[in-house]
């Protein structure tokens, strides 16, 4: 997302940055220092919106249950929706258990997609042109659109996943889930698929956000790229003329404009799905859900 994107290689804008290194070594990045700048955001906002939302002195009367900053009201609709709409119905009574750690991955992945959308970068590049040639940077970026971030975040949740599911069935019936309740001479068969499937479920919550930050930020840059092209075609840098320069400036940046309203939507709607479904697969290991499981496969058996 980026006017400083003419000429350049759009990846190469995403991509994390380096800052402090040791050799081939990288010991300090941008995403590194946006993931702390997020972490305090996430818990500053939090511990501020609590203050407001929660109960007053008795000395207000019925005042005291009202939330007092629009902004904190904002905040705590979205998390009444996220515990009594999304995570109530998966994990009944166990939800307040898992509600801190299902806000803090909602509200943290948040922080760090808005950050993204924020011209950090750009703005350090223009203000240093060093950092931007030596493709470095002491903030900036999206955090999340890098793999090993999202692929830290999606082993937290899978440790929370099968730790909730020992706690909730025991040892063994733990292993048992492994078997999917079928006849032991198909366990040679059903033990490898779960334990593949059980790998796969945070390997997919990894990509899953990596490749939708990525992409969105790669549409952004190459938009604006065209954009600055089309700018530099007016202004009789490079060829086409004022004409056809003026319409790729003016078709792409509107173009650049509504990905960026897109992005808005993109950034809370894939903090929603990393948590909804972290919730989905730790509601599969529990009671009710070897119920669902087991019905699911009478109902293909009755199917075929």
């Amino acid at each position: 997302m980026s006017f400083l994107t003419l000429g350049a290689d759009p990846v190469g804008h995403v991509i994390n940055h380096k800052f402090i290194t040791d050799g081939a070594m990288w010991l300090w990045s941008a995403h590194m220092s946006n993931l702390i700048l997020a972490g305090v955001i996430s818990v500053g906002l939090l511990w501020w919106a609590s203050k407001h939302i929660g109960t007053g002195p008795a000395s207000e009367g019925t005042d005291r249950f009202i939330t007092k900053r629009p902004f904190a009201h904002m905040i705590e609709v979205i998390c009444t929706y996220l515990r009594d709409d999304t995570v109530r119905p998966l994990l009944g009574a166990r939800t307040d258990k898992f509600m801190p750690y299902l806000w803090t991955l909602f509200f943290f992945i948040l922080v760090n997609n808005l950050l993204g959308l924020i011209p950090i970068l750009d703005a350090l590049h223009l203000m240093n042109p060093e950092w931007r040639k030596s493709h470095s940077a002491p903030l900036g970026g999206t955090a999340t659109q890098n793999i090993y971030v999202t692929a830290c975040l999606a082993l937290v949740s899978a440790v929370v996943i099968n730790f909730a599911g020992v706690k909730e069935l025991g040892v063994g019936g733990y292993l048992k889930h492994l078997t999917a309740e079928t006849p032991w001479y198909l366990w040679p068969l059903m033990v490898p698929i779960e334990i593949v499937g059980t790998i796969i479920k945070p390997v997919a919550l990894a990509i899953r956000l990596f490749a939708n930050m990525t992409a969105g930020h790669i549409l952004m840059a190459v938009l604006f790229g065209f954009a600055g092209l089309g700018i530099s075609m007016v202004a009789g840098e490079s060829k086409g003329g004022p004409i056809i320069g003026g319409g790729v400036a003016v078709v792409s940046t509107i173009a650049a404009v509504a990905i960026y309203f897109l992005e808005l939507f993109v950034a809370f709607l894939q903090a929603f799905v990393f948590m909804f479904l972290t919730t989905v697969f730790i509601s599969q290991l529990s009671h009710h859900g070897e119920h669902e499981h087991r019905e699911g496969h009478d109902h293909e058996h009755a199917h075929a």
